[in-house]
């Protein structure tokens, strides 16, 4: 196949095929090599933590990724970032030259840098499970393994798979909810 056929054959696939993704399951994704099932993490807040609990809740981690080799951990910020409107707001200031002007520049930046703190633990973690087709594995199991750790984890649901797809492949943080099909919501209310 020549380069022609292939970008021909490239823009006909479909987003999951280009994705390797042939189906959305309840709880993550099937692909050409197995299932992939997704755990969302709720972090600590390691900040009222003591030193020596930090490093236990490091070291669990540490031995939860090495008791289990094909887990994969998925850390996505799902927060906006602010730092074209900051770039922009530095080089208005440089700019001009009326006082009154240059105050609601200073205000608007420092209310960017607000919101942008009070943000900053909005990252979303999840370890994903691959599970062979030949397994008949139960993420339950793997749940309940996770929870006996003292991890925070719940089994992800259909709008957290399209969510970590959406943040993964598109950045896009923005989206409450995701349709199943594009043009959904134009069609139910159309």
């Amino acid at each position: 196949m020549n380069r022609k056929q292939k970008k021909e054959l490239r823009e006909r696939q479909s987003t999951r095929q280009l994705m390797g993704i042939t189906q959305l399951t309840d709880h993550g994704v099937k692909t050409a090599k197995g299932e992939l099932v997704f755990f969302m993490l709720r972090p600590d807040n390691l900040s009222v933590l003591s030193p020596e609990g930090v490093r236990g809740r490091v070291t669990a981690l540490t031995n939860l990724l090495r008791a289990t080799p094909a887990v994969r951990l998925l850390a996505l910020d799902s927060r906006e970032s602010f730092q074209a409107n900051q770039d922009f707001y530095r080089r208005r200031l440089e700019e001009e030259q009326l006082p009154a002007i240059r105050e609601l520049l200073r205000r608007d930046a420092a209310h960017l840098d607000d919101i942008q703190a009070s943000t900053a633990s909005a990252r979303e973690f999840a370890l994903v499970y691959p599970i062979e087709k030949e397994s008949a594995a139960d993420p339950r199991q793997a749940e309940k393994s996770l929870r006996d750790g003292g991890f925070h984890v719940r089994l992800a649901n259909g709008q957290d798979i399209k969510r970590i797809l959406a943040v993964y492949y598109q950045r896009d943080m923005a989206t409450e909810t995701f349709p199943d099909f594009d043009g959904e919501e134009a069609v139910r209310h159309g």
